[in-house]
């Protein structure tokens, strides 16, 4: 199992990061999977550890309420928000979003998508929309996909895994509300299917609750929680 883990994560791309040249990671996966949450996580990740300059985009103008989170989460870290009315052209507060980051100067632009049922084609071709509307600006964008997934789906997060991997080109993966490791079992499942590395994983409610993805931590924890109920 380790060595699965281990042989996807070292084909994870190399992240080239310019100082005042958008790094654009779009952020994909269903509602309900702590995709918002994660987003203010990852930022304040490279805010805290590399002091990179960071902007977000509310690119899921499907929910309201998902703007208006976003919009708090980034008051709280201090970062700035591109967003539109609720019901706007995603592509529209893309493309502002890259205008801005660009014309800023900014190190890293993360993007939310919409995330209503990944069975939903017309979802699917609206995240690659957003992507050729990306590559207007920064040809090579975006950088990094992240596909959000919750360490409680089980086999559905697979599929999930799948569905998303038909549109858009995942990179990376970020497994959320992982309070027992015993729960991520779906880690090994997605990277066997797409060979996509798990980077990060979320650990609790808190900003500083994100770290990255360590193969041997996980599978030390994975043991011994199977196991330490029965130790006497």
């Amino acid at each position: 199992m380790i060595d699965l883990l281990k042989k996807a994560t070292r084909y994870r791309r190399v992240k080239i990061f310019q100082r005042g040249v958008p790094f654009v990671i779009m952020v994909v996966g269903v509602n309900g999977v702590g995709k918002t949450t994660t987003i203010a996580k990852l930022a304040r990740y490279h805010q805290q550890r590399f002091n990179r300059s960071v902007i977000l985009a509310a690119g899921d103008t499907f929910r309201a309420a998902a703007i208006d989170q976003l919009q708090v989460w980034g008051g709280r870290i201090g970062v700035p928000t591109i967003a539109h009315q609720p019901g706007a052209d995603p592509g529209a507060v893309v493309f502002d979003a890259m205008q801005a980051a660009h014309n800023r100067g900014a190190d890293l632009l993360i993007v939310d998508t919409a995330g209503r049922l990944h069975t939903k084609y017309n979802l699917m071709q609206e995240l690659t929309k957003i992507r050729r509307v990306m590559q207007k600006t920064v040809p090579e964008a975006p950088q990094e996909v992240l596909l959000i997934i919750d360490a409680n789906t089980g086999q559905n997060g697979l599929r999930q895994a799948e569905e998303f991997a038909k549109s858009v080109e995942i990179t990376d993966i970020a497994l959320t509300k992982l309070d027992g490791t015993s729960k991520g079992g779906i880690a090994f499942a997605v990277t066997k299917a797409l060979g996509v590395p798990i980077s990060y994983v979320g650990t609790g409610e808190t900003l500083d609750d994100l770290t990255e993805f360590n193969a041997e931590t996980f599978v030390d924890g994975l043991f011994f929680e199977e196991h330490e109920g029965e130790i006497e």
